[in-house]
Parts: structure tokens; C-alpha cells; sequence
């Protein structure tokens, strides 16, 4: 059967996907520079990054079919899924997220998650300190520093594993898991439904982001 064409990301997934690389690779290195005027840069993308996480949950129930946390995996595809990856045999790519992939991308989202929120209460002993420090007591805010900085180590080595597997896919597999993810578009066996509404989709795609958006403002302004 031919391959053929067929829209796996909507625009929304793809611009959250490299909106997020650009964000995370700001904060590591404002964060392991952490000099005065970096360290400002850093809360502004922690911020920035929380409006993001949030937004994907949000897509994970409302954006198009492999957008959904429901297409990503079940307990049964990853088992099935490990034990063939190294085969010799190339198994038929699944269109979206494949099981450990999107198990992965859970992972990495829930670390950003308390990465991000920890570090509204977070403080540096010296001069900085998150813009909810002054809701927990001086004990709890130097503890969720602490969640803080080993979050970091936790997601570095998520990045890492992610970047492993995609290099992996992308010249051991020859699966190509990149364009994909700047087009939308995979080539796949047969064909299959596409749930395509772009013009619906942004819509609703923005106003979740702005609603995202304002609450993070909210939080960091006037709580």
C-alpha cells in the first residue's frame, strides 16, 4: 500500500512545540548563568513557559486528534511497542505520538509543570525571589527552591532522552520524526481520516492561549 500524506500536527501543537524549545533554551541559560540581569529573563520565560503548559493541557482535550492525551498511549501499546523497537524489522509508524513518545512528552510536560510553579515561590537567599514568596513561610519558599533546581536536573535528562530517541528514530529507524513537526504532515500507509479545521482550530487555539495567558498574569500581578 503507497503512502501517502496526511496531517498529524495541527498548527497549534507546532507552534506550542517550538515556541517551548526556544522558551526552555532560554531558561537554562539564564538560569545557569544566573547573573542579575539573565536571572530577569529567566522568570520572564518561567512565565511565559507556565502560559505555555497550560495551554497544552487544555489542547490535550480540545485540539485535534493526535493533539489529544486520549491518542497517545495506552499500557498495552507501550509493552507492545518496547519490545519491538529493536527489531530489525521497521514497524508501521504510528501517525501521532508513538507510545513512548507520547509518555515521554507526559513526562516532560509534568516536570514543566512543577518546574514552572515551584519557581513562582522560589528565592536565591541574596536579592530574588518569585512573585508568590510572600504566600508560604520563608522554610517552605527555600524547600520548593530546592523541588526547583532538581526539576531542572530531572528535565535535562528528559530533554536528553527525547533528543536521544528522535536522533535514534531520525537515522537508525529512518522514521523522520522532525519535518513532521514544522509541516503537520507524515506520510503513512493508506488513507486516513483528517480532522483538519484549521480555521476553527486557531480560533480556539487562541482564546485558550489568551485565557492561559491572563491567568498567569493574574497570578504573577495581582495575587
Amino acid at each position: 500500500m503507497s503512502e501517502q500524506p496526511y496531517r498529524v500536527w495541527d498548527l497549534p501543537v507546532r507552534l506550542f512545540h517550538w515556541s517551548l524549545v526556544i522558551l526552555i533554551t532560554i531558561s537554562i541559560y539564564t538560569g545557569e548563568n544566573g547573573g542579575f540581569n539573565e536571572m530577569d529573563y529567566h522568570m520572564l520565560s518561567g512565565y511565559a513557559v507556565l502560559a505555555l503548559i497550560l495551554f497544552r493541557i487544555f489542547w490535550g482535550f480540545l485540539g485535534s486528534r493526535h493533539a489529544r492525551f486520549s491518542d497517545f498511549f495506552k499500557p498495552t501499546e507501550i509493552a507492545a511497542y518496547t519490545s519491538a523497537l529493536f527489531s530489525r524489522e521497521k514497524d508501521e509508524a504510528k501517525p501521532g505520538h508513538n507510545p513512548l513518545g507520547g509518555l515521554s512528552v507526559v513526562a516532560i510536560l509534568l516536570v514543566l509543570l512543577i518546574q514552572a510553579s515551584t519557581g513562582l515561590f522560589a528565592n536565591d537567599d541574596i536579592f530574588l525571589e518569585g512573585p508568590l514568596t510572600h504566600l508560604v513561610e520563608d522554610e517552605m519558599s527555600d524547600d520548593l527552591t530546592t523541588v526547583h533546581y532538581y526539576a531542572s536536573r530531572i528535565l535535562y535528562a528528559l530533554i536528553f532522552l527525547h533528543l536521544a530517541a528522535i536522533l535514534y528514530h531520525q537515522f537508525i529507524r529512518k522514521d523522520r520524526l522532525l519535518l513532521p513537526m514544522i509541516t503537520g504532515k507524515r506520510k503513512v500507509n493508506g488513507a486516513l481520516h483528517d480532522d483538519a479545521r484549521p480555521t476553527k482550530e486557531m480560533a480556539i487555539a487562541a482564546l485558550v492561549m489568551a485565557v492561559c495567558a491572563a491567568l498567569v498574569f493574574y497570578l504573577i500581578n495581582e495575587v
